[in-house]
């Protein structure tokens, strides 16, 4: 009788766990399946919830760096909530997260790959630093995660109109109206000088470009990103820059990302500004290294044959009186002459912020 006993306890070992394993595989397919029906409903979890362990029923999470704005996030609301892509690059992913229980419901998260991004001991004085920086026209940063495999996530507020791209070319009749452009420009303005000189050494924006000017219900603008290039090791840097020149932000003398400064920030401030002009894409239609502007042809060809007024959008001047539309027009063509000196092909003929601001300040009165 004791043999049998023993036969029946061999037998059944190996059973049990045929069927744990059995019970497990069953669980992950099920996971697999509602994972990708969320992704194809166009909503997800934040890059699978950064495959956090679940032992016991616990999740094993790192702590959250909360900022200014950010004191009630609980990591797993953030982890947990159903986001949606509305961003992608080299680097990382955009997406919109609505939390469930929360006094602030709707957030911008950004993931950043670990692959793209320096270690956390050379991460987390950086973060704090940029956690730091508070401006009417900057967006903050809120609070900071990080996996145990060295996922990243940048959380801050989301403001609900979109990007200034998303503005100047979905046919939006306010993007047509002069005093909301001169707003959007002074707004910007306002925040690069804050980022400029607040700090005992400048803030470098470092991919300065109209997606990543966000809008609110009132068109007041917040800049997004600024700094970001810091987080990332220099071959995602590298591909930022890279991208940056493809889209017409550059400024020419700009060959590696550790070389950006005041003066390529300033360029790319003026490309924007003759985005907010023309309502056209700063994109270099016809990419040559021996012309003296990154700017497509059609700007290019205009400033350089003194053809300013040429530049901006027609209906800007609609429904205006014969005073009204004098005022105007001699606004825009001193911010357009400010554009083209923000982006002179020598960064020694550039203004610096405080000049900018100055002078817009002067043409927007």
């Amino acid at each position: 009788m004791e043999h049998k006993h023993e036969l029946i306890l061999i037998i059944g070992v190996p059973s049990l766990t045929f069927f744990t394993i059995l019970v497990f595989a069953i669980i992950c397919s099920r996971r697999r399946r509602r994972r990708r029906r969320r992704e194809r409903s166009g909503t997800r979890d934040i890059e699978a919830a950064f495959e956090c362990k679940e032992v016991d029923g616990v999740v094993h999470t790192e702590d959250l760096i909360k900022f200014q704005g950010g004191k009630d996030l609980i990591v797993q609301e953030i982890l947990d909530a159903p986001g949606e892509v509305i961003g992608k690059s080299s680097y990382g992913t955009l997406y919109r997260a609505t939390l469930v229980n929360s006094n602030t419901p709707t957030l911008l998260l950004r993931f950043l790959r670990p692959t793209c991004t320096l270690r956390m001991k050379e991460v987390v004085p950086i973060v704090e630093f940029l956690g730091s920086v508070r401006h009417p026209n900057l967006v903050p940063l809120n609070a900071f995660y990080a996996g145990s495999r060295g996922e990243k996530l940048m959380v801050h507020p989301f403001y609900g109109s979109g990007n200034l791209a998303q503005f100047i070319r979905d046919s939006n009749s306010e993007a047509h109206k002069w005093p909301i452009i001169g707003r959007i420009a002074m707004g910007i303005a306002r925040g690069i000088h804050h980022l400029h000189t607040s700090s005992e050494r400048p803030i470098i924006h470092g991919n300065l470009k109209s997606k990543n000017i966000l809008l609110d219900s009132h068109y007041r603008p917040y800049i997004s990103d600024f700094g970001l290039y810091n987080l990332l090791n220099p071959t995602a840097a590298q591909q930022m820059l890279e991208a940056s020149a493809f889209q017409g932000y550059k400024a020419p003398e700009l060959m590696k990302m550790k070389d950006v400064c005041e003066d390529s920030d300033i360029y790319s401030f003026g490309a924007i500004l003759l985005e907010l002009l023309t309502g056209k894409e700063s994109l270099d239609d016809n990419p040559n290294p021996d012309q003296d502007f990154y700017l497509p042809s059609a700007m290019r060809s205009a400033i350089l044959d003194d053809r300013i007024m040429e530049l901006y959008h027609p209906d800007f001047l609609l429904g205006l009186s014969n005073d009204q539309r004098v005022a105007v027009e001699h606004s825009i063509l001193g911010f357009s002459q400010l554009a083209m000196a923000c982006c002179s092909p020598s960064r020694l003929l550039r203004p610096d912020i405080k000049e900018v601001l100055n002078k817009l300040e002067d043409i927007l009165q």
